[in-house]
């Protein structure tokens, strides 16, 4: 039975290394690695996108978004908590209501070309 780890290799060994150091190089750090991994991780979600669409067009309220969204408002907080806690949305209250937005440009961008891409 053939080994289903095998990976094919090049005849040489390091044949490459002026590119093997370059890359070498310019990888970010493990910790880089890992936190890009969990932001990715938070996209994951089907509720948390839908989210994020919906503070794309607007500032709103836990109420306002489980409203248009069709889900509880425990739900829509939890799923708010998690993104705050990956700093992709921010909060400011007035009064006793809290609004959330996008925390940032950044994360419209990142799903613009993820919607860029699927749609090609």
């Amino acid at each position: 039975m053939e080994d289903q780890y095998n990976v094919e290799c090049c005849d040489f060994i390091h044949a490459h290394e002026d590119i093997v150091e370059r890359v070498r190089k310019e990888l970010p750090s493990e910790d880089a690695l890992y936190d890009l991994t969990e932001l990715f991780r938070i996209f994951g979600d089907s509720t948390r996108i839908r989210i994020l669409y919906v503070l794309f067009e607007a500032e709103m309220c836990v109420c306002d978004i489980a409203q248009l969204l069709g889900l509880t408002q425990s739900a829509i907080s939890h799923q708010l908590r998690a993104l705050k806690n990956a700093r992709l949305v921010k909060s400011r209250r007035e009064g006793k209501t809290v609004f959330y937005s996008l925390a940032d440009d950044h994360v419209k961008t990142i799903i613009d070309q993820g919607i860029e891409h699927v749609s090609e």
